[in-house]
């Protein structure tokens, strides 16, 4: 895995080459480069793009953050790494792919910067209570089910990444978290996909990105659950890959 430092502080990444537009992937909450398992090269594949997946702070194998997370970390990982990211890994104007908590940091990276395209899965943009009822139940699964171990399997620290991401979705301060009045800053083509039984979230995210952006809006809805690219990875290989081939 590659390594590129950003204010004294080293990310791992991978990087697919190819032409065009390149791609960059923002993982979910408790992902990492690893933890896309492949998705990154698949879609690299498939298009002929270049494609450019790392772990924040804390995720995979990157350096650990130097404090705690806030309720605003997800703005400012699109203020701050992402434009980094784009400028010491040389990646243009890029197509950005988020999941989860990625796509909601592409979201926010693509009001403000000038990007070519965005992809987002299961993306958050609100607060919903399904989603804290589930954010909750990781939380048990971490501190007396297996999570832990296999988390650890992944991650530099299980615990620190762990916490970094249910720490502030449990956050009382976190519940007034809402996206959609920057949402009209973005003005590229957009894909976003939903699964119809995700724990995480419903509808209501993806259709605030359709009713609210100022691109071009096509949604897929799957059956399936918070990963589609993992559950249904045959189709939305495809769909992906197409859309970006129509770009």
């Amino acid at each position: 895995m590659n390594r590129v430092e950003i204010d004294g502080a080293a990310f791992e990444y991978e990087d697919v080459p190819g032409t065009g537009a390149p791609l960059l992937f923002l993982h979910e909450g408790l992902g990492s480069v690893g933890l896309w398992r492949g998705f990154h090269r698949r879609v690299a594949e498939a298009t002929g793009r270049r494609a450019v997946a790392y772990s924040r702070l804390g995720h995979g194998f990157s350096d650990l953050p130097s404090a705690k997370r806030t309720v605003r970390f997800m703005h400012e990982e699109a203020a701050t790494v992402v434009p980094a990211l784009v400028e010491a890994l040389d990646v243009g104007e890029p197509i950005l792919v988020g999941h989860s908590d990625g796509g909601s940091i592409a979201l926010l990276a693509a009001a403000a910067l000038p990007v070519s395209g965005l992809v987002v899965l299961a993306p958050h943009v609100l607060v919903e209570e399904i989603g804290l009822r589930a954010i909750e139940e990781a939380k048990r699964a971490f501190e007396t089910g297996d999570l832990a171990r296999r988390m650890a399997r992944h991650h530099r620290d299980a615990e620190v990444c762990f916490r970094n991401w249910n720490d502030v979705w449990l956050d009382p301060a976190f519940r007034d978290w809402d996206l959609r009045p920057e949402l009209a800053g973005i003005t590229c083509p957009v894909l976003g996909i939903q699964g119809d039984a995700d724990p995480y979230g419903t509808a209501v995210h993806v259709e605030a990105v359709r009713d609210a952006a100022r691109g071009d809006t096509d949604l897929l809805f799957l059956r399936g659950g918070h990963a589609p690219h993992l559950e249904r990875p045959a189709l939305v290989d495809a769909a992906v890959a197409g859309w970006l081939n129509d770009l």
